[in-house]
């Protein structure tokens, strides 16, 4: 029989404020409606800091939840487990694409290894402070982790988060690293949306069609082992997720169940804001969307927390960078709502 884990409801932004907000919009020294989905984003930006006008959105804080994946193993994906330690040791060099879209655009970075199959040796301890193990059980076998091991990884995510927050964020991005970590993530929107696997799966880093079909075929091995399990949202991450997925999904249910705003990224990072949103019912009014990912499942769970992205560029990179990339948006959405000059003003 499944546990269940109570829920945490989620307080709202205020209707108060989001009401102020569209009216002020609908006030300022614009046609109506004519800055588009900018609007749409300062109203959300104003609601979610409780004041209008918004303040200027200045602290951003990007944290990457790294690790491994079992399935990695089982020909999921077009890159080797390898890959995951090198790029962790790219982002501490500050030279992958997220570190570059993060440094134009004056975002902090910080990775996290939660379960990379690698000792990471030489590595700053921080970086390996809230390991959970090395590599998470090939999904479709086995589970991805134990049932402690998903309660500290969540722990690990709630705590990052109160460390960013603490830090002045007013705005969070969670970014992910791991070979193979679509599968998973495809895995969890199933499981939380109700559908097959060929409605979900996509070819990641870019499989062939062969490793599309065998992709999909783990996924829905995958499901059917789960069983009654994915109707608890913890039990699914335990079954089907990961260290580096669970700790995501604490990290934004925790923010928002603090009041503050994720911007989200890619399907990695979508899927774990569709489980916070389980764990923390209402969560996904504190989230926005920052882009659209060429990943079918990303767009279905997209359309189920009711989410419309800010950008469509094709991109399918990861780490944050969609969501980094997606960032002057929303900044200049809150100052547009702030500084352009009232109709009543003219």
């Amino acid at each position: 029989m499944p546990h269940q884990h109570t829920p945490h409801v989620v307080t709202p932004p205020s209707a108060q404020v989001r009401a102020d907000a569209e009216s002020r919009l609908a006030g300022l020294a614009t046609p109506p409606g004519a800055l588009g989905r900018l609007g749409d984003l300062a109203v959300w930006v104003a609601a979610t800091q409780g004041q209008v006008p918004p303040r200027p959105v200045e602290h951003v804080r990007t944290v990457i939840f790294a690790g491994d994946h079992g399935v990695a193993d089982h020909g999921v994906s077009a890159f080797p487990k390898a890959i995951t330690p090198a790029m962790v040791r790219t982002f501490l060099a500050g030279r992958a694409g997220v570190s570059v879209l993060a440094a134009q655009h004056g975002v902090t970075v910080r990775v996290l290894d939660l379960g990379v199959d690698d000792d990471l040796a030489g590595v700053p301890d921080d970086v390996t402070a809230y390991k959970i193990r090395r590599g998470s059980g090939a999904i479709h076998l086995e589970d991805a982790l134990t049932s402690d091991q998903t309660a500290r990884a969540i722990a690990a995510g709630e705590a990052v988060a109160a460390e960013e927050i603490a830090a002045g964020a007013q705005l969070l991005i969670s970014g992910d690293m791991g070979i193979g970590n679509t599968t998973p993530a495809a895995a969890l929107i199933a499981a939380s949306l109700g559908l097959p696997a060929f409605e979900v799966t996509g070819r990641g880093t870019g499989i062939d069609e062969a490793g599309l079909a065998r992709k999909t075929e783990i996924v829905q091995q995958a499901l059917d082992r789960a069983g009654d399990r994915v109707a608890d949202p913890v039990d699914t991450l335990t079954a089907l997720g990961s260290a580096d997925l669970a700790a995501s999904a604490g990290y934004m249910a925790a923010a928002a169940r603090a009041g503050v705003p994720v911007l989200l990224d890619g399907l990695i990072c979508v899927a774990a804001a569709v489980i916070a949103d389980r764990m923390a019912p209402g969560a996904a009014a504190w989230f926005a969307a920052g882009h659209r990912s060429t990943e079918p499942a990303q767009s279905l769970a997209l359309s189920k927390l009711g989410l419309e992205p800010v950008l469509d560029l094709g991109m399918r990179l990861g780490e944050g960078s969609g969501a980094v990339a997606a960032v002057p948006v929303v900044r200049s959405a809150a100052l547009l709502l702030s500084q352009v000059a009232l109709l009543s003003d003219l």
